[in-house]
C-alpha cells in the first residue's frame, strides 16, 4: 500500500511537470506554415502615440528589400549590416556551433524568409531616415584588428533639406553588445524634434533544432523596474491579449529563444514600448525614444546598445538590470538559481559539466539523506509486513472495509506509518523539478561534452545508453520496494521502468545523467537501510523466541 502510494505520487508529480510543458506549448503555439518572400514584410515605421511629432508616411510595408552588405568580424561575432536602413541582417556567434551542423557557426539573426529575425532602427519626424532609407558606406569589410579593443562602422544619409545623419555601429572585443548611435546634424533652417525607434522583427517559427519533447519559450519580452519581466508570446499578440507597460523611464525589449536572446538596452529616459503583428507570421517588438530638440546648425546624438548573444547567466546581469531574468526558471527560480550557482562553481573546479552534475547530485543526496533514510525505513518496514498484509487480503477477500480496519490495526501494532515513505519524497520533488529547469535552460550546458559517447549534454544520448541504464536502475528499485498485494498493480510497477526509459530517450543527456546518478545513490541507500531494518527484525524475532 505504501509502495503504491509512493511510486504513484512520483509518477503523478512527474506527469504534472510534463503536462505543464504541454500546456505551455498549447498556450504559446508557433504559427504553422511556410513563409514566402512575397509575404515577408518590413515593419511599419512606429509612431509615438503620446507625443505630437510628425511621422513618416504610413504604408503597408513591402517585400524585404536589400542594399549593399557591410560585413564585420570580431573575436565573438560575425555580422552583416544592410545599407538599406542599416538593419543588422545576419549575426553569427563564432564561439557557438550550429544546433544541427556543428561544423558551422550558430546564426542568431538572419533574413532568410523561413527564419526571419533581424534588428532594425530608424528616426521619426522631419523626413528623417527610417529603416527603409538607403545609407551609404565608406567600406564593406571591417575586422577587429589584433590589439584593438573596438571597430566602428559608419553609415551616412543626407537629406534634401540639408540634414545629415550618421548611423554608427561600435563593436567591441570580447563583447556581444553593439552600440548603435545616430548622429543628427541639423543643416536645415528649422528646428528638429525627432524620435528614434529600435525594434526586433521576427517570424513565429521556432528556431531550427529547437527541442521537440520539452517546452522552451520563443517570443518577446519587455522589462521595466516597476513591472519587472513580461513575456509577450506570438499567440497573445495574435489574440490582442498582450499585456505589457506601454510607457516607462527605464527597461529594455528583447526577443528570447532557447539559450539565446537579442535585446535593445536604452539608457534611463522616457520611452514607449510596443509589440505588434506586422503580417502573416511576422511580428515586432520595440521602443521609441525622444532624441530632443536640435536647433539649426546643431548636432545631437542618441545611442542604444544591442545585445545579441547567449544567455550566459553570470554575464547578463552585468549587461543590464534584470536581463538575467530571460533565463526563466518559473516559480521555482528561488531553488533553481542557487542550484545552478553551485553547479557552475563545481564546473570551475572539475572543468566538466557532466562531472559537475554528478557531484551536484551527490551533494543533493547528502542534503536529503535523513529524509530519504526515513522514507526507505518506512518502505523496508512495509516490505517486512508484506506477508502479513497478504494473509489479511486472503482472509478478508473483497470485504474492503474489514480489510482496511485490519490493516490499520496491524500498522498500529507494528508501529508503522503507511505514509512514512511518501511524505519525505514531497520535499524532494520541487528540488528535482528546479534542477530540471536549471539544466534545461542553461546555455552553458549547450554542446558541453561529458565523456566517451556523450558529446553534448543538452542533446539526447545518441546511443540511448543512459536511458537504458536509468531503466535498469528503476527495475532494481522496484525489486527493493515492497510488492503491491494487487497483481495488476505489481505488473504496472514492473512496466513503469520500461515506459520511463523510452520517455527519457528524448530528454537531454544531462538530465538523464542526473537521474541515473540519483537512482544509483538511492539504490545504495535503500539497500543499506532495508538490510538494517530486516536484520533488526530478525534479531528481535530471535530474542522473542528465547
Amino acid at each position: 500500500m505504501d509502495t503504491q502510494r509512493l511510486i504513484l505520487f512520483i509518477v503523478f508529480s512527474f506527469s504534472i511537470l510534463m503536462l505543464w510543458d504541454a500546456w505551455q506549448k498549447e498556450q504559446h503555439p508557433a504559427p504553422v506554415g511556410q513563409i514566402t518572400q512575397e509575404k515577408t514584410e518590413i515593419a511599419q515605421t512606429p509612431t509615438p502615440t503620446a507625443r505630437a511629432v510628425d511621422a513618416p508616411t504610413k504604408d503597408s510595408g513591402g517585400p524585404l528589400q536589400s542594399g549593399e552588405r557591410v560585413k564585420v568580424q570580431t573575436d565573438l561575432i560575425y555580422a552583416e549590416i544592410d545599407t538599406l536602413g542599416g538593419d543588422v541582417r545576419r549575426l553569427e556567434l563564432l564561439k557557438h556551433h550550429d544546433t544541427q551542423d556543428k561544423s558551422k557557426n550558430f546564426v542568431l539573426l538572419e533574413d532568410d524568409p523561413k527564419q526571419l529575425y533581424i534588428a532594425q532602427s530608424g528616426l521619426i519626424g522631419n523626413d528623417l531616415p527610417t529603416h527603409k532609407s538607403l545609407f551609404s558606406a565608406v567600406a564593406t569589410h571591417y575586422k577587429l584588428s589584433e590589439g584593438a579593443n573596438e571597430v566602428q562602422v559608419r553609415l551616412t544619409w543626407a537629406g534634401a533639406n540639408g540634414i545629415k545623419v550618421d548611423k554608427i555601429f561600435t563593436f567591441r572585443k570580447g563583447s556581444y553588445v553593439v552600440d548603435v548611435t545616430y548622429e543628427i546634424l541639423n543643416g536645415s533652417p528649422t528646428r528638429l524634434e525627432p524620435h528614434a525607434y529600435f525594434q526586433l522583427v521576427r517570424n513565429g517559427q521556432p528556431p531550427l533544432g529547437n527541442p521537440k519533447f520539452v517546452s522552451t519559450y520563443t517570443g518577446f519580452a519587455i522589462y521595466t523596474e516597476k513591472d519587472k519581466f513580461n513575456k509577450i508570446s506570438f499567440s497573445d499578440i495574435d489574440k490582442n491579449k498582450a499585456s505589457y507597460p506601454k510607457q516607462s523611464d527605464d527597461g529594455w525589449v528583447a526577443m528570447v529563444q532557447h539559450y539565446f536572446l537579442s535585446s535593445w538596452l536604452p539608457a534611463n529616459q522616457p520611452r514607449e514600448y510596443y509589440a505588434k503583428k506586422l503580417g502573416e507570421d511576422l511580428y515586432d517588438v520595440g521602443v521609441v525614444l525622444p532624441v530632443g530638440a536640435i536647433e539649426p546648425g546643431s548636432m545631437k546624438k542618441i545611442t542604444v546598445p544591442l545585445y545579441s548573444g547567449p544567455q550566459e547567466q553570470d554575464h547578463l546581469s552585468k549587461v543590464a538590470p534584470g536581463l538575467n531574468l530571460v533565463v526563466d526558471y518559473g516559480i521555482l527560480t528561488v531553488i533553481s538559481a542557487p542550484l545552478f550557482w553551485v553547479l557552475a562553481w563545481l564546473n570551475k573546479l572539475v572543468q566538466n559539466w557532466g562531472v559537475a552534475i554528478i557531484l551536484l547530485t551527490v551533494l543533493i543526496k547528502l542534503a536529503f539523506y535523513p529524509l530519504s533514510a526515513k522514507s526507505y525505513r518506512s518502505m523496508a518496514q512495509m516490505r517486512v509486513l508484506g506477508p502479513k498484509l497478504q494473509k489479511l487480503k486472503e482472509q478478508y477477500g473483497d470485504d474492503r472495509q474489514r480489510l482496511h480496519t485490519a490493516m490499520m490495526e496491524l500498522y498500529k501494532t507494528e508501529k508503522v506509518n503507511p505514509l512514512g515513505g511518501c511524505l519525505p519524497v514531497v520535499v524532494q520533488i520541487p528540488v528535482f523539478i528546479a534542477l530540471y529547469w536549471a539544466l534545461l535552460n542553461s546555455v552553458e550546458m549547450r554542446q558541453a561534452p561529458f565523456m566517451l559517447w556523450v558529446h553534448d549534454l543538452s542533446a539526447p544520448d545518441p546511443y540511448y545508453i543512459l536511458p537504458i541504464v536509468m531503466g535498469i536502475t528503476m527495475i532494481i528499485q522496484t525489486k527493493l520496494n515492497p510488492t503491491p498485494p494487487d497483481p495488476i498493480q505489481a505488473k504496472v510497477m514492473m512496466i513503469m521502468p520500461i515506459a520511463f526509459s523510452i520517455f527519457f530517450f528524448f530528454f537531454p543527456a544531462g538530465l538523464v545523467l542526473y537521474w541515473v546518478v540519483n537512482n544509483t545513490l538511492s539504490i545504495a541507500q535503500q539497500w543499506y537501510v532495508t538490510h538494517g531494518v530486516e536484520q533488526a527484525k530478525a534479531a528481535a524475532k530471535g530474542h522473542g523466541k528465547h
